[in-house]
């Protein structure tokens, strides 16, 4: 039978619930269990495929076209596995989904209420991946704090699951924060106390703490825990604030959180976790030889996790180099109304960032048109690419009026323009062009000198495209096209050979890195970074 471990937090958000459920189901992976991964949102959003993100940060998509929560790239850096439109639930989903049968009649005319019917849908989901995927253990995180009404049907769904299942194949880990006052120089328990009390409310007995802290947890403190919340001691775990999210999983691996999991679980594995490859990882990122600093050209740098998983792209090339990458976040409307060269002095690379509507695009295009110039390695992402093909429109071709029909409907040299079949659609959730497509890469490009084949597979999210009838123009110009989509034909990589390191491509090359595979574009752009570095 399939094993159940729900991840749910307490006293405040942002604790690191996501980070927790990977570093738990990367070691019990090394223990050789078939382990995945799954997020319920309590948000009534569908999907955040329409949410700014301002609001929820960024929109994770998956390889079969899934709009998700970014702690899904949590799950696939950790786990170096895929996951999919299963991995990530959102009570939008869940209610859509209950009405559409309530409107079919599958309840038989039954009143439709929140239990059974919206806490059945639930269940349903979460046991459906375990089915689909054959997995030893579905490690379950719920969004939000215990105490939100929004998350009231999930914890009732998890309570009607550890009843039908038993406890020995349904645990509940609780993640909760135990803060220090420094005028008292003490750290208190009362907060968790009141959050376990709040699960308590909802029927559940958490069966282990894991507690965020910024000083280390004395036995007494941890034996006070686990008398007041009914736990065990050794199932107090003290998750201490590390210098990165990748230390984690050996933080966890030495507080033997997994060996209490598969304890309370009944499972028994002679496996000990193998984190060679992981610690070798570590080794290469606390230990550079160098160091570049990359400018992040976007709009939304106010909120990192807007670019989440650039910003750990980018640890990961740099591991992979042995190279520290300091990330400097440049707004891109600033640039609008600053003196560029200001604004870029001493970067070793630019990369202009993914993004969608008219607002910042003019400074972006003015960054591109400087690196181009001075010869400073470029990376270009989606909108990155577009704004660089819009550019290079304009400097090198001398097409008047060159732009995106997203910015200018009726340019009159439209290089970017909206895919044919985008022009019909009105709704906008899940419509765009979204998940895993082929692409073929010319041999001698960057690209194909990074990945180091001909076929590749990359993630989309996009409505807008190149527009084939100037392909030629930009050829005979300097500008080529390296990639390409052979079923349909689409530009999907752009190159200057005569530029040290010029790379734009329409696919998000960030949602394929991981710990154990550092997505090549990032490794390449960052050494082409440090080799400006050098010999500048």
């Amino acid at each position: 039978m399939t094993k159940y471990v729900f991840v749910t937090g307490g006293v405040t958000s942002s604790l690191g619930k996501g980070i927790i459920a990977a570093s738990l189901a990367k070691l019990l992976q090394e223990r050789n269990f078939k382990v995945t991964i799954q997020k319920l949102d309590p948000y009534i959003n569908v999907d955040p495929g329409t949410l700014n993100p301002y609001e929820h940060g960024e929109c994770y998509v998956t390889d079969d076209g899934a709009e998700t929560d970014l702690d899904l790239g949590h799950y696939e850096r950790f786990l170096n596995t895929p996951t999919s439109q299963e991995n990530n639930i959102t009570t939008g989903r869940i209610y859509q989904t209950v009405i559409n049968k309530e409107r079919e009649g599958a309840y038989l005319g039954k009143t439709v209420q929140v239990i059974p019917h919206i806490t059945d849908e639930i269940k349903r989901r979460v046991q459906l991946l375990a089915e689909n995927g054959d997995y030893d253990i579905v490690l379950t995180e719920i969004g939000g704090t215990v105490g939100d009404i929004e998350s009231l049907p999930y914890l009732e769904a998890m309570r009607q699951m550890r009843q039908e299942l038993g406890a020995e194949n349904c645990l509940s880990v609780h993640l909760t924060l135990i803060p220090y006052l420094s005028a008292a120089k003490e750290l208190k328990t009362k907060p968790t106390q009141h959050s376990v009390k709040e699960l308590l409310q909802a029927g559940i007995q958490p069966d282990i703490l894991v507690c965020r802290t910024e000083h280390p947890l004395t036995k007494d403190i941890k034996k006070k825990l686990a008398l007041f919340c009914n736990v065990d001691s050794k199932s107090v775990i003290e998750a201490i604030d590390a210098s990165t999210i990748y230390d984690v999983p050996l933080l966890m691996l030495k507080e033997k959180l997994d060996v209490r999991v598969l304890k309370k679980l009944k499972l028994k594995t002679s496996n000990k976790p193998d984190l060679s490859a992981w610690k070798e990882f570590l080794g290469r990122l606390k230990n550079p030889t160098h160091e570049v600093k990359i400018g992040l050209i976007g709009k939304y740098n106010e909120l990192p996790d807007a670019y989440k998983s650039i910003y750990e792209s980018f640890i990961h090339a740099g591991a992979e180099n042995e190279c520290t990458v300091k990330v400097v976040p440049i707004h891109s409307e600033l640039l609008e109304v600053s003196e560029i060269s200001e604004k870029l002095k001493g970067l070793d690379g630019i990369l202009v960032a993914p993004g969608f509507g008219e607002r910042g695009i003019a400074g972006k295009i003015k960054a591109v048109s400087y690196v181009r110039e001075q010869g400073i390695p470029f990376f270009g992402i989606c909108l990155g690419m577009q704004c660089a093909v819009v550019e290079y429109a304009r400097s090198v071709l001398k097409l008047k009026g060159a732009a995106s029909t997203e910015v200018k409907p009726n340019s009159k040299n439209p290089v970017i323009d909206l895919m044919a079949d985008q022009k019909d659609i009105s709704k906008k959730g899940g419509t765009m062009r979204l998940g895993s497509y082929k692409c073929q890469l010319s041999k001698g490009s960057i690209a194909y000198k990074a990945y180091g084949k001909q076929e590749i597979t990359e993630r989309h999210r996009h409505r807008y495209e190149f527009h084939n009838d100037y392909r030629k123009a930009f050829k005979n110009s300097g500008m080529v096209v390296t990639g390409i989509n052979p079923d349909r034909d689409l530009v999907e990589i752009v190159e200057i050979p005569e530029h040290p390191f010029f790379l734009a491509v329409q696919f998000h090359p960030e949602l394929k890195s991981t710990v154990e595979k550092p997505h090549p574009l990032f490794v390449a752009f960052v050494k082409a970074a440090l080799n400006h570095k050098l010999s500048s």
